[in-house]
């Protein structure tokens, strides 16, 4: 693991091509490791390779000692490194295309919660905005306690969710555009090092890496590919918030807005938002939980806790109770893999598995897979 570490580090040091052609060999390769082993055949590999790429990765001295005074930072403060191979390496963010080959991360949550929604806006919020945040947190640990809440530790909307999340007993991770060896802005400090003890600190950037305006657009990415869903409370025109929704919508995340008075300059990217249905309208809370299909799992658990036995699926029809139990066996799965399982075809199953989303018994994630909703 320590060389496959080693190796992430030294490729994303190497900066001049793009991130999805590393996805594509590291899926080809099935690690880095194995890229840097091929590296002077990597035409081999995949015959379409830029000309560029195919000659910075025949001298990787460079990179390599890059990756080891890295290493040697991380091992120094307590920094982990993920890599693609890790399980403890995002797993939302990994069927992204262009996921990072490694993250550092400082911190205590689990990166791979049952529940994780980012919750994003204007770095000029207003104290509408903050409300809104305040009241929904609060409602939010009543309704879903199990949420880790992301977001990006930049001024407004951003640090105001990081706060009330650690006021409300969330854990919080913040997605940063630099590396760990510094924090942007310092005026944040004090809520990152509570944080790292209710949360963490994350990003893909290596130390020495400067807080560059294009390097926030890009860390967007991860804060939406992470999470189950985002959450969009104020946003001016052209802000960060307006693209982390977009990427979050090419990803297939949920998307969600608050709306606000009408002509208000920071409510008049969520409007528009609501408007043209490029996010679902959220008053609270509890309309989160609803939409995302997280109440039905809030209630059995709740019931368990009193030691009531119940049949989770009592109305299922015979075809339901098929799906159900080849969902019970192997959750998370494709269409076309539940028609091969349960013989149901592909229409049929299609409306089946319509009624059964209504009904709170599955729910479509990223990629077209059915998840089966459990405790």
């Amino acid at each position: 693991m320590e060389q496959e570490k080693l190796h992430s580090i030294a490729l994303t040091c190497m900066t001049n091509f793009s991130l999805s052609t590393l996805r594509q060999l590291h899926e080809r390769l099935g690690s880095a490791t194995a890229i840097v082993e091929h590296r002077n055949n990597i035409g081999d590999v995949m015959p379409d390779m830029h000309p560029r790429l195919v000659e910075a990765l025949k001298d990787m001295d460079e990179p390599m000692k890059r990756a080891e005074k890295e290493l040697e930072f991380a091992q120094r403060y307590n920094i982990l490194p993920l890599c693609l191979n890790d399980d403890r390496y995002p797993q939302r963010m990994k069927q992204c295309p262009d996921a990072p080959l490694v993250l550092f991360y400082r911190g205590s949550a689990d990166l791979n919660a049952h529940h994780v929604i980012n919750i994003i806006g204007t770095r000029h919020c207003t104290p509408y905005g903050q409300e809104l945040i305040h009241r929904f947190c609060i409602d939010l640990r009543q309704l879903c306690p199990d949420v880790l809440i992301v977001s990006g530790l930049a001024y407004g909307i951003d640090i105001c969710a990081h706060r009330n999340a650690l006021a409300n007993g969330f854990d919080t991770v913040g997605v940063l555009a630099h590396g760990l060896d510094d924090l942007y802005p310092a005026r944040h400090k004090e809520t990152a090092r509570r944080m790292v003890t209710q949360g963490g600190l994350l990003t893909e950037y290596t130390t020495q890496t400067q807080p560059l305006p294009q390097n926030f657009i890009q860390r967007n990415r991860i804060v939406a590919g992470m999470s189950d869903a985002c959450i969009l409370v104020e946003s001016a025109k052209k802000g960060g918030g307006l693209i982390t929704a977009g990427i979050a919508r090419s990803y297939n995340r949920d998307v969600f807005a608050f709306p606000g008075p009408v002509g208000a300059a920071a409510s008049e990217v969520c409007n528009n938002l609501i408007r043209d249905n490029g996010a679902a309208l959220i008053t609270s809370a509890r309309d989160l939980v609803l939409a995302m299909g997280w109440q039905a799992e809030a209630q059995v658990r709740q019931a368990k806790a009193q030691g009531i036995e119940r049949d989770m699926f009592p109305q299922l029809t015979d075809e339901e109770r098929c799906i159900v139990d080849v969902l019970q066996q192997n959750n998370d799965l494709q269409m076309n893999i539940l028609v091969v399982k349960t013989g149901i075809p592909v229409a049929s199953l299609t409306a089946i598995l319509f009624e059964m989303e209504m009904k709170g018994i599955v729910k479509t994630m990223a990629g077209g897979v059915y998840h089966l909703l459990t405790i």
